[in-house]
């Protein structure tokens, strides 16, 4: 039983060191500051352009949907029903500046370099290809030149290093040229 404890104990710990989780985080606490951020540039910009064309609190914006939509002065109580259509197009606006400012400011940069970062891994990753290539061709030749010469510089044969041309390691060829030519 203490084995499935500490299993269980070690698994959330793992989960929790997990980098994903601390990343999830950090997006979660800086959202939050950010959400602060967009509703000061809704209320201190956006109702204020709005407001040019009507009120300046977008959340006024309202229509009736049954009744004449009054508010009984004594109670308190709204007669009708009213749709707050004002702050719903508040709450659109405000997604709509936070969704561009992490898509221009933090994915749309990202992007860019993720794709340079992976063009120079790629051109690293061509010319190591290339180097390897090239060195297997020098190798594949270098190889064929050693088989060529144990070939040809074997006795009684009659190719190249067998005593007669040039680069004969055995006879006379060593002494120098010879005199019949």
């Amino acid at each position: 039983m203490s084995e499935k404890k500490v299993s269980l104990l070690e698994g959330f710990k793992a989960f929790l060191t997990r980098g994903n989780v601390i990343d999830l985080a950090v997006a979660v606490v800086i959202g939050a500051a950010f959400t602060n951020i967009v509703n000061a540039v809704v209320k201190g910009v956006i109702n204020p352009l709005v407001g040019a064309f009507g009120t300046q609190d977008l959340d006024s914006y309202s229509s009736c949907l049954q009744g004449p939509c009054t508010t009984d002065p004594k109670t308190g109580e709204m007669d009708g029903i009213e749709i707050l259509w004002g702050s719903v197009l508040s709450a659109a606006i405000g997604f709509l500046i936070t969704a561009a400012v992490v898509y221009f400011l933090m994915v749309l940069p990202m992007a860019k370099y993720l794709a340079r970062r992976a063009a120079t891994q790629a051109a690293k990753e061509g010319v190591q290809e290339t180097l390897e290539v090239s060195e297997l061709e020098v190798l594949k030749e270098i190889r064929d030149a050693l088989v060529a010469q144990r070939t040809y510089g074997a006795p009684g044969s009659d190719g190249p290093g067998s005593g007669e041309g040039p680069g004969a390691v055995g006879g006379d060829a060593a002494a120098g040229p010879r005199a019949d030519r």
